[in-house]
């Protein structure tokens, strides 16, 4: 069990700490128009234009100089993503995939997805604290970040008032990169186009949260994911810290896949 343990850490990049003492609201990066961020349009399965980045963002072996933010809970890589039922992953396509909460989002209902990428040095400063926090053998300072906000969005054909707060933050300096995801309230798991229940948003394909890289080999799944468990995601956690779940994603590592981890609350 041990050596299973060791082996899954390797592969999903993991250095866990100590218990951390973090509140919901200090895991999530200052976002919102104040912070500079744009917002996109208010559109069921609606994406951002593509976001020309100023730092590549390696993946897996990859460098790549540009993204999208779509409503739908997915950064992608290559092209938008309009999909609303989720795919576990590896997804049979090749489109690379950063996925806080892959589910039917309508922010024309409630809520806004926001996104800016930034070198602001306080911004950078915090970055390297916890990337060197919870990867301390890793000499990093970041250069640059993205910070992805799902703020109070609710889901396709909602009949309540549930809506659900995330967001992804992807940390790089050219040649490391880092996944960080926040949970700061989760209230819904599905649209009824997916077989969720109007004045629930639960049942059906819940959310998918994790990465998939697009090679079919490195992908990781969020315990819980596409089950009424990803409901509770924001009590959840890779490194000691609820609500937080994060990953190195610049390495290449051949015929190991990062499906299954144990959970550590």
């Amino acid at each position: 069990m041990e050596t299973l343990w060791a082996f899954l850490l390797l592969t999903v990049g993991l250095a866990l700490t100590s218990p951390v003492e973090n509140s919901k609201a200090s895991l999530m990066y200052p976002y919102g128009t104040d912070q500079g961020d744009t917002k996109n349009p208010k559109s069921d399965d609606g994406a951002s234009s593509e976001i020309t980045i100023t730092v590549p963002f390696t993946f897996y072996g990859k460098k790549y100089h540009s993204l999208y933010v779509n409503n739908n809970g997915v950064i992608s890589f290559g092209m938008n993503v309009s999909q609303y039922t989720p795919d576990p992953f590896p997804l049979d396509r090749a489109t690379p995939f950063v996925a806080p909460y892959w589910a039917d989002v309508n922010n024309v209902i409630s809520g806004d997805v926001l996104w800016r990428q930034t070198q602001d040095p306080a911004l950078l400063s915090r970055a390297t604290a916890d990337i060197n926090l919870y990867f301390p053998e890793i000499p990093f300072t970041s250069t640059w970040a993205l910070i992805a906000t799902w703020d109070h969005v609710a889901y396709f054909g909602s009949a309540s008032k549930k809506v659900n707060t995330f967001q992804a933050v992807l940390i790089a300096n050219g040649e490391l990169s880092f996944i960080m995801l926040n949970y700061d309230d989760i209230q819904w798991t599905t649209g009824i186009a997916s077989g969720a229940k109007p004045r629930t948003g639960l049942g059906g394909t819940p959310a998918q949260a994790g990465f998939d890289s697009g090679d079919k080999i490195n992908y990781y799944n969020i315990p819980g994911s596409r089950t009424p468990d990803i409901l509770k995601i924001a009590e959840t956690t890779n490194v000691r810290t609820p609500g937080r779940w994060m990953f190195q994603v610049d390495e290449f590592v051949t015929g190991v896949t990062t499906e299954k981890s144990d959970c550590l609350e």
